[in-house]
């Protein structure tokens, strides 16, 4: 595949290249762009050294697939000009997420929904990722009435800015500040901007995506977003209500057995998903899973993914990944 990558020089732009080393992309030409204030400066893929390039010459070289993790606005700018081009578009924005005629896509769960006329894919936000990957096969075989989730998310969500924020913090260096508040020893539920009905963005994005990615509209889902001084990884403590009576017995088998999950479930060995030990994995970390007895149908559980990579990174290149195994690329 000859692929352009917008945004190489960005924090998910690296890990896109990392991870597209270690899984041994048919890389056969790459083409790292983004904005002309990186334009000229040099990243490392596959041993070789490469020159960022602005956006427009990127589109000009015409690739197969171009992954643009670079922000809505960029992705607005550009996205169509690949397609127009003939490139498989994987954007890791929000810009095309609520598009209905955009699939939004966690390849374990709906990659059924690209197709070889695809132009716009849209890869989901990383909370909304790691938090469907385990649900899906639990609402297929149950059905989900309502989800209650919040989320405890790494620094490593906002970018570079807001991991510098939190090592000067703990170093005692005054410096520029990607956050409202001071994150060292601190959280604060702020993520993205308040909206009229005084929920954030990011709480809304786990609202919809997830609605949209399971084909659900009808489950109840309600968020909170919480920012914590980690880097490893985002954590979220999920409340499934479900449709039909379940065993425990059956939920862990289930877990076991779906590609991308992980179980971590041995409370009483001190055995549980934690963002320190997700960090720099693929997998989808799940435990502490126990009925809810409060209402009829209840389950609790505890995820933990490396938002940068099963949250961002790994879930594009995995599904550049389902472009070249169907022979579209």
């Amino acid at each position: 595949m000859v692929i352009a990558l917008v945004g190489a020089t960005g924090l998910v732009g690296q890990v896109m290249m990392r991870v597209m080393e270690e899984q041994k992309l048919p890389v056969s030409g790459f083409i790292p762009c983004a904005s002309a204030r990186s334009a000229g400066k040099e990243v490392m893929f596959q041993n070789k050294a490469y020159k960022v390039c602005p956006v427009d010459e990127a589109i000009a070289a015409k690739p197969q697939v171009a992954l643009l993790s670079a922000g809505s606005a960029t992705s607005l700018k550009y996205a169509e000009s690949f397609a127009k081009q003939g490139a498989y578009v994987i954007d890791n924005s929000s810009a095309w997420r609520n598009n209905k005629h955009v699939p939004l896509v966690v390849p374990e769960v709906n990659a059924h929904t690209i197709s070889s006329d695809t132009r716009i894919i849209a890869n989901p936000n990383c909370s909304t990722i790691q938090m469907v990957l385990p649900i899906a096969p639990i609402h297929k075989a149950y059905g989900i009435r309502r989800l209650v989730i919040a989320t405890y998310q790494s620094v490593t969500g906002t970018g570079v800015k807001a991991v510098q924020q939190l090592h000067d913090e703990r170093a005692g260096i005054e410096s520029e500040k990607a956050y409202p508040h001071p994150i060292d020893l601190n959280c604060f539920p702020h993520g993205g901007d308040f909206l009229e009905n005084g929920y954030s963005s990011e709480e809304m994005k786990l609202v919809n995506e997830t609605r949209k990615i399971l084909n659900a509209p009808g489950i109840r889902i309600t968020a909170t977003v919480v920012r914590i001084p980690v880097i490893g990884g985002h954590s979220e403590a999920v409340n499934l209500e479900l449709e039909h009576d379940f065993s425990i017995a059956d939920i862990r088998n289930m877990l076991l057995k779906t590609a991308g999950v992980s179980l971590q479930d041995d409370p009483n060995n001190n055995l549980y998903p934690m963002p320190r030990f997700a960090e720099g994995k693929d997998m989808v970390f799940v435990g502490r899973i126990r009925r809810d007895h409060s209402v009829p149908y209840g389950l609790n559980m505890w995820i933990v993914a490396d938002n940068l990579r099963k949250g961002a990174a790994t879930n594009a290149v995995q599904i550049a990944q389902y472009l070249h195994a169907n022979a579209w690329v």
